[in-house]
């Protein structure tokens, strides 16, 4: 935000950018003689379609390492952003700005895709302008080890949803929803995003996974320093020379590095595991979920305890607790108890995995276990705010109680 309950522009960002690249020693990332981005000792700082920032992280062992990272991250750009007039909100959606008053940042690749969300779903535009996530990626050990990640990963996110709901509201009311981010991937594009139940089929591995990125649909191909629309256009054509934006042209590794990056599902595979359920949210929550699913994934008892517990689990009570999740966070019921019950089992099989660590890295989900005690989520702190001392205006989300 600009200072005040504006969106900031280009100009802006553009001043924090060559600040991190002129002071702090980052290598800019540049398309069409414009500074897009960062990189430095395996880090990079990228531009989602609203200008929205997103630092990918080096890999860490620890979780004191990937805490350390963020606030140093967080400390240079809130440097630059206040030289700016810039703030950055600790919330998962725009509470305030229309998609049309939110400015476009320029990058080729967002182009093609706001002319092509709006013909596979009808919140693709809200996807992309106004929500912002934190995700944690995850290496595994070998392929068995990724299938059971995965699966967990699939089952557990509406858990972890619900713990971090942070997006109750949309163009300055309440959506009746605790995370409208989350609710808005669920009418993006059916064919990239959402639960992927094959998952849990008994062949389930790389090649079941590449089988499914190649049958989703194509957004763009990179040539020439230009990204050339492919939008609505098949991977398997490209693989045989007939793409109709390229005839005769084939994919490299390349190509296919980048194809995976425009799938959305809530996992993702590359050569790690992406964990995608989560709104953004202040700064302990940052530290908080790699804590979540690192307690889980990286203690063989916990993740055998994890199996465990969901077991017996359905599919279509998977897909039932997605649908609901969004809008009662850890009031949504699942199997005559809520969600609050699971997210309670489920942190304490995650402190015990991070205690059998040794690394203290235990004191990183207090925030989300408070949350978990009370069933009461910071989307639903900001509810009673706005009915009570709010006066039913979001401009106080604007205020210094929810910055970084």
């Amino acid at each position: 935000m600009d200072g005040t309950t504006r969106r900031a522009d280009y100009s802006a960002i553009r001043y924090i950018l060559e600040g991190l690249r002129d002071r702090f020693g980052w290598n800019p990332i540049e398309e069409a003689g414009q500074i897009i981005g960062c990189e430095l000792d395996g880090q990079s700082v990228t531009l989602e379609p609203g200008g929205q920032f997103e630092l990918s992280g080096a890999p860490v062992r620890t979780l004191p390492q990937t805490c350390q990272e963020v606030g140093s991250h967080l400390f240079q750009v809130k440097t630059l952003a206040k030289e700016a007039g810039v703030q950055f909100l600790t919330v998962g959606f725009d509470p305030l700005s229309a998609k049309e008053d939110v400015p476009i940042m320029p990058k080729a690749r967002y182009d093609i895709m706001r002319a092509y969300m709006p013909t596979v779903g009808t919140l693709g535009l809200d996807m992309m302008l106004r929500s912002c996530t934190i995700q944690v990626n995850l290496d595994f050990e070998d392929e068995a080890d990724m299938v059971q990640m995965a699966r967990l990963g699939i089952a557990l996110q509406p858990i972890a949803t619900a713990l971090f709901a942070n997006s109750p509201f949309r163009d300055g009311k309440p959506t009746g929803y605790l995370s409208w981010r989350s609710h808005v991937w669920t009418d993006t594009d059916n064919d990239r995003c959402g639960i992927l139940p094959f998952v849990f089929d008994d062949d389930f591995g790389f090649e079941r996974y590449a089988e499914f990125a190649m049958d989703v649909p194509m957004y763009f191909v990179y040539r020439g320093g230009e990204y050339v629309s492919a939008a609505g256009q098949s991977w398997r054509d490209f693989m045989e020379g007939k793409l109709p934006a390229l005839p005769g042209d084939y994919p490299n590794i390349k190509d296919w590095e980048t194809h995976l990056t425009t799938i959305f599902p809530e996992i993702r595979l590359k050569r790690y595991l992406e964990m995608r359920g989560a709104d953004g949210g202040p700064w302990e929550h940052i530290c908080a979920l790699p804590a979540l699913w690192v307690g889980i994934f990286y203690d063989k008892h916990s993740q055998a305890e994890a199996a465990k517990l969901i077991s017996d689990w359905t599919l279509e009570e998977m897909l039932q607790m997605r649908e609901e999740v969004p809008r009662l966070a850890l009031k949504a019921p699942f199997r005559g108890g809520t969600v609050q019950d699971i997210a309670l089992k489920v942190l304490d099989i995650s402190r015990r995995g991070l205690a059998s660590r040794g690394h203290k890295e235990e004191q990183y989900l207090a925030p989300i276990q408070r949350i978990a005690d009370s069933g009461v989520t910071l989307a639903e702190h900001m509810l009673q705010r706005y009915d009570g001392e709010w006066s039913q205006s979001v401009d106080p989300v604007f205020g210094p109680d929810y910055q970084y």
